[in-house]
């Protein structure tokens, strides 16, 4: 498999056999908590958890290579009042964890920055997990070798509380990647925000959606290099900032500044139209291409930016578009006007896969031929 592949897919590629201990949880098991586990487990451990809701049962887990699976259904993690060191329902320390199948539902903190599980230190992947009603989704630290993938989950709705919150925070670390993930009811802070020197969001729904008072809806506040192809992007009319996506606001920090585009629907739902883009370093390396822009905001561009095949597209050019529904109508004119726009930073810049909601991608079948994120 070539690197660019890698790069865009190790995430969804089947683990191999787990080779270490494995410690069963649940009511009717030997261990019955998620934090009696958590003393117990050693590196290496695959922890089965059965299904169920597991109410103030909140955990720190410093292992390596340590994989939490639901098994039987979802498992529900409920604060009702309890968190870990003040920050979290969970907090993981450890290298190569990978948590599978949990909800993280209702964490709020003293200092009203509580998350549903707090990235401390190590690498973490997340499969299909669900986060609900926390003061922010997930938040890390920020330590620059720190890896976070992200794989068909769910973040939002973020409750009415006071606070800036996010539904994804991500500091400054060495590496996001988020694919097949629902973003959406967002409150005052951003449905993404990441600090990450490398980002690929590839594939995902970030859609404020009805109500929602989300800022940005994708934000890179330091810049970095960032890949954002395939993603449904909405704003909705009640956002708390007229942009959808922002780069390096508050100034450029990191190594090589460059902003990939591509293949993205973003929808503004603005009544006075918002502004689709903001990107603050100048120097900074912009590839527009195949995007469709639907509403009436605002494209803020430099010259020296790369633009290619965006196009305006009308409510009507889409199947369903007031259900979200996004995909072209058989007889749009926009269909098969995508151009090959080659390939950076590692990454051919074309998708081999799209978003499937509720959460999840599914792969193409060919070439992607068409603009925005959507190719059926």
């Amino acid at each position: 498999m070539r690197r660019r592949e890698l790069l865009a897919g190790a995430s969804l590629l089947p683990l191999a056999a787990h080779a270490g201990p494995t410690l069963k949880v649940g009511p009717r098991q030997a261990v019955r908590s998620l934090a009696a586990a958590a003393r117990q487990a050693k590196d290496g451990t695959l922890i089965e958890v059965d299904a169920g809701d597991y109410i103030a049962d909140v955990a720190i887990w410093p292992q390596h290579d340590l994989t939490l699976r639901a098994v039987g259904g979802r498992v529900r993690v409920i604060a009702a009042g309890a968190h870990v060191q003040g920050k979290a329902l969970f907090v993981t320390t450890g290298q190569r964890q990978r948590i599978e199948g949990f909800d993280f539902i209702g964490c709020s903190v003293p200092d009203r920055n509580g998350a549903g599980v707090r990235l401390e230190a190590g690498s973490l992947t997340l499969v299909n997990c669900v986060f609900r009603d926390n003061e922010n989704g997930l938040l890390s630290a920020n330590h620059e070798v720190i890896t976070l993938d992200i794989v068909d989950c769910d973040f939002g709705p973020i409750p009415l509380r006071s606070g800036l919150t996010h539904n994804l925070y991500v500091g400054a670390i060495a590496r996001l990647s988020v694919t097949g993930s629902y973003f959406h009811g967002g409150l005052l802070g951003h449905l993404l925000k990441s600090r990450a020197a490398v980002n690929h969001i590839l594939y995902n729904r970030l859609t404020d959606e009805a109500g929602g008072r989300a800022s940005y809806e994708l934000e890179f506040p330091n810049g970095g290099v960032a890949v954002v192809m395939g993603n449904l992007i909405m704003q909705s009319a009640s956002t708390e900032n007229p942009h959808l996506i922002s780069f390096g606001a508050e100034g450029a920090r990191r190594g090589r500044q460059a902003l990939h585009l591509v293949n993205n629907t973003l929808v503004d739902q603005m009544r006075s139209g918002g502004i689709w883009l903001r990107v603050s370093p100048r120097q900074a390396d912009v590839t527009l291409a195949n995007n469709l822009l639907v509403g009436a905001p605002k494209l803020a561009a430099d010259g020296h930016w790369t633009r290619r095949a965006n196009f305006a597209a009308d409510w009507d050019e889409f199947v369903l578009a007031v259900r979200e529904d996004f995909r072209l109508r058989p007889g749009s004119a926009l269909r098969g006007k995508a151009q090959d726009v080659g390939e950076a930073d590692g990454l051919r810049l074309s998708p081999t896969r799209e978003y499937r909601h509720p959460r999840g991608t599914v792969a193409l079948s060919g070439p992607a031929r068409h603009p925005g994120a959507f190719q059926g």
